[in-house]
């Protein structure tokens, strides 16, 4: 059965048919070759998706929508750039900036890449960037929404895992902050290496003046992440807040958002929450197969026979995730994968929030990696390029948030320190 599924998973990923089908496909074969009732397909399937946790993915998704068409992401943006676009490089500065608070909501990658470089990238552009350079840092930069609390990738490694949401959460602000902190350092240093930006700094707004316009903007992730860790209410109702506040927002006070605009936001989002589970549905039958065939086990030993050391183990598990996370979307191989390695990394004794950390932070790369990096797709469908055309400038991005990622496996109280200063131990 194992081998059933695994040859006919890359056989469809080879014909370039969709993760979601493939991974179903290789199920429902997998099934017929075990003869065992097809009817377990569909039990699974529903299994996977009933969990009170993922109803915070697609309002999770439906607030960053909101936030976009409702004038949220512009008042961001004007008050990153008050901060840091006075300064040669600040603009991109200001795309990484946005990014870490646009994510301090959203959640998504693909949603920050649309909602803040639509704004972006054609501001890059106009003060002499190179359009392959803007989509390429967007695309890069967008990866911390996911790695910034709250995280679809964080919840669904939560309950594939069966570890604490919250405790994740907190525990990704630290190296979320290192990711962004780098990524502007470098992208400073390589403006003025270049000699790009000497006039970022013209039209941005005083730093009162910004704070003042995106006061409501800003109090968003205020609200909800204060509320998650007062206890007022969990990451799931949470996500129920965000969209609230930013329909309010968006209606109310900026007015920014029309009762016409509702449908094609709805739309939207359903859209994108839909092919989220139907992915998630289809790698909880797939993950469930190979856990009943001994799969994990199997892997599980063999990793304890060659890998020695934790560190081993750890470098091992990296070097897969990365390419892993070329090949096959994010959630999906979170889904499959949690389950099998983080009983792995428990018997090394490595904490499994941890764990979930590195995961999270490594296959957010396969956002940005070809061939299937979703951020690239989104980010070059903004900027109207081909994929090809911005390799080159991403290579220097996938190498500093590799180095990060090497600072997040090997100094686990990057991310465990705040988690054990919040749920005292």
């Amino acid at each position: 059965m194992t081998a059933v599924m695994i040859s006919t998973m890359v056989l469809c990923f080879a014909l370039t048919v969709s993760v979601a089908v493939s991974i179903g496909l290789a199920s429902v074969l997998g099934i017929h070759a075990a003869n065992a009732n097809m009817l377990i397909s569909v039990k699974e399937m529903f299994s996977a998706i009933n969990k009170f946790p993922l109803a915070a993915i697609p309002f999770f998704i439906l607030a960053g929508n909101l936030m976009e068409t409702g004038g949220i992401s512009r008042r961001l943006v004007e008050f990153a750039k008050s901060i840091v676009g006075g300064i040669q490089g600040g603009l991109p500065m200001t795309c990484v900036l946005t990014c870490m608070i646009f994510a301090a909501v959203s959640g998504s990658s693909v949603a920050t890449t649309f909602a803040i470089g639509a704004i972006l990238i054609p501001a890059l552009i106009k003060h002499g960037y190179p359009t392959a350079y803007a989509a390429a840092l967007q695309a890069t930069s967008a990866e911390l929404g996911v790695i910034i609390p709250p995280s679809i990738p964080m919840i669904l490694y939560g309950v594939s895992a069966e570890v604490s949401i919250g405790e994740l959460f907190i525990a990704g602000f630290g190296p979320g902050l290192l990711i962004g902190l780098a990524l502007m350092l470098f992208v400073h240093l390589y403006c003025r290496w270049k000699g790009w930006g000497k006039h970022d700094g013209d039209g941005r707004l005083s730093f009162g003046k910004a704070t003042l316009q995106a006061g409501w903007a800003l109090l968003m992730p205020v609200i909800i992440l204060g509320g998650i860790y007062g206890g007022i209410f969990t990451p799931t109702e949470a996500s129920a807040v965000a969209v609230f506040y930013a329909l309010v927002v968006g209606i109310v006070i900026y007015r920014e958002i029309k009762l016409q605009d509702l449908y094609a936001i709805l739309r939207k989002s359903v859209l994108s929450s839909a092919v989220i589970m139907f992915i998630i549905a289809n790698a909880g039958l797939f993950a469930f197969l190979i856990t009943r065939a001994g799969v994990p086990d199997a892997i599980g030993h063999w990793l304890q026979a060659v890998l020695q050391s934790p560190a081993l183990f750890l470098l091992g598990v990296n070097a897969a995730l990365f390419v892993i996370g070329m090949f096959i979307e994010t959630s999906a191989a979170i889904i499959v994968l949690a389950p099998i390695l983080a009983p792995v990394a428990v018997h090394f004794g490595i904490d499994p929030v941890h764990f979930g950390l590195i995961m999270v932070v490594n296959l957010a790369l396969g956002m940005i990696t070809p061939p299937f990096g979703v951020n690239l797709f989104a980010a070059c469908t903004v900027a109207k390029i081909s994929l090809d055309r911005i390799v080159t400038h991403l290579i220097p991005f996938v190498l500093v948030i590799l180095a990060c990622l090497m600072v997040v496996t090997y100094v686990p109280q990057l991310s465990l320190a705040l988690r054990d200063l919040v749920y005292a131990r």
